[in-house]
């Protein structure tokens, strides 16, 4: 039979067994004498056992409640530390920014510059693989890759995109252009798998394979991939350049290609109040393209 136990009467005893003091635990926790005492009570009489001796100048455990106290101070503990790791200490400044995977990692470098400008705001970064029309989760600022000839109101670009053919950096003089890239096994990307024909297309080229040898669903992925020397990819330029800056093990074999797709910022409902550390955040974000 499960217990329904009120958060504040845990609180509540936790507070006046580490302190032996209803007073000392009203005055900790905010709350008064009385209400104190009545959570305690109420929380014995739901457990069926006192947890306290009462004497007229002192306040002592009863030996279950000695063996109460430890699971109730980790469970509390875990509550807050799980709260503040989530949401940070200050839950009104932090701003949660969704996009993809790589494009977080090519953001990542920079956030040190709005962080330190803006040392009173926390930043939470989510992913965006795969998010489908139902997923509600709210989200402050949110930046999508998306066609141009599709590209809606709400929407504000950010930066035009091009593509660009990795490789192995131990390749170096074995793949020179385009058409040695034909030569090689071909690392796919799930949701970009028309960035090889396009890239091919640019040069007038075209695979003679018959399908794609290795797939995976992230940008970031498929460079480590390529690192590892399972294959070449066509990723976006900006991310490419990034990883190679970062230290990964990874060439750009050949010119870029136009994507005729962009990073945009949606835009949220303009009736809507925005707060002042997103309208931050956007502003530091267009300056960074």
């Amino acid at each position: 039979m499960r217990h329904n136990l009120n958060l504040n009467w845990l609180r509540s005893f936790e507070a006046a067994a580490r302190l032996l003091s209803f007073t000392s635990a009203s005055q900790e926790i905010g709350l008064t004498q009385t209400a104190v005492s009545q959570h305690i009570k109420a929380l014995e009489a739901q457990l069926g056992d006192k947890l306290f001796v009462r004497r007229p100048k002192s306040l002592q455990l009863t030996d279950v409640g000695k063996a109460y106290l430890l699971p109730v101070r980790e469970a509390l503990g875990t509550i807050e530390m799980s709260t503040t790791g989530l949401f940070g200490p200050h839950a009104a400044a932090t701003i949660t920014i969704r996009a993809s995977m790589a494009f977080i990692m090519w953001l990542s470098p920079r956030l040190d510059g709005f962080l330190h400008a803006h040392p009173d705001t926390s930043v939470k970064l989510m992913t965006s693989i795969w998010k489908d029309a139902s997923d509600q989760h709210p989200v402050d600022v949110d930046i999508v890759l998306a066609s141009k000839d599709y590209a809606g109101p709400n929407l504000e670009p950010l930066s035009d995109e091009a593509i660009v053919p990795i490789v192995n950096a131990a390749s170096q003089g074995r793949i020179k252009g385009p058409k040695d890239l034909l030569q090689y096994p071909s690392i796919h990307i799930l949701g970009f798998d028309d960035h090889w024909a396009r890239y091919l297309s640019a040069f007038s080229l075209k695979s003679t394979r018959p399908g794609a040898r290795l797939v995976t669903d992230t940008s970031t992925a498929a460079i480590e991939m390529v690192a590892a020397g399972l294959g070449c990819a066509v990723v976006i330029e900006r991310f490419a350049t990034q990883a190679i800056a970062a230290g990964q093990n990874i060439r750009i074999a050949g010119e870029a290609a136009a994507l005729e797709q962009s990073h945009y910022l949606i835009r949220t409902d303009h009736r809507a109040a925005v707060r002042p550390q997103v309208e931050a955040f956007n502003s530091w974000l267009r300056q960074q393209f």
